[in-house]
């Protein structure tokens, strides 16, 4: 398979680059100006792309053909600590998360659609914090309502793409450890990947734009 991944430099997204190589995949591997943990790997499948999903200019690198798998996993957090409680958050601080992680995505999407492999998958990496329904706790405004966002916006992706075969779902990593969280969490990146490998590799057992955790299991929202 053809594989794109964003956000690939770190984390999930580089855990996710390291699993399909490791099935013998071709992966187009997307960064910003740091290639991060990339630069630790030597495969004549793996394919650099620079590309700042948060802006409108085109990737730097070469493009593949076709894409079967394109996974939106570019992401930031933005305030931490108390920066994103009802008190503090402030509007630049939710746009330039939205701006990421939520429009980010449907970017990507309409540079590559013409791309796009009839029978293809797009798995856009949200979070269950951009559940209505398991939201608790409060606070978190800007991260939580750009996964929000994103869960409706892969939802019209799964519509719009249908007639051109392309399946279209939402993921839930599950709370892992990794940079963005100071490594806390509850599971490690493998066990992320792993899981949401195989949710991808049966897409099309679920409804377009269902919005699944690493598990298999639906996240309600």
């Amino acid at each position: 398979m053809h594989i794109l991944i964003t956000g690939a430099a770190r984390g999930i997204g580089l855990g996710f680059v390291r699993h399909y190589l490791q099935q013998g995949h071709d992966v187009w591997a997307c960064h910003r100006e740091d290639c991060g943990g990339l630069s630790d790997i030597t495969s004549d499948k793996l394919h650099l792309l620079r590309w700042d999903v948060g802006s409108d200019q085109p990737p730097t690198g070469k493009l593949p053909e076709s894409i079967d798998l394109l996974i939106n996993n570019a992401g930031i957090y933005g305030p931490g600590k108390n920066g994103q409680s009802l008190s503090n958050i402030t509007s630049a601080d939710m746009l330039a998360v939205f701006n990421i992680d939520c429009a980010g995505p449907l970017r990507v999407v309409q540079r590559l659609q013409s791309r796009l492999a009839h029978g293809g998958v797009i798995a856009n990496i949200s979070s269950k914090m951009g559940s209505s329904a398991d939201n608790s706790s409060g606070g978190t405004y800007a991260y939580r309502a750009a996964k929000a966002g994103l869960i409706i916006v892969s939802k019209s992706m799964a519509v719009d793409l249908a007639p051109q075969g392309v399946h279209v779902i939402t993921l839930h990593p599950g709370w892992v450890r990794t940079d963005m969280v100071q490594q806390t969490g509850l599971i490690d990146v493998s066990t992320s990947v792993a899981g949401m490998a195989a949710v991808i590799a049966s897409a099309r057992d679920y409804d377009p734009g269902q919005f699944i955790a690493f598990d298999g299991k639906i996240v309600p929202y």
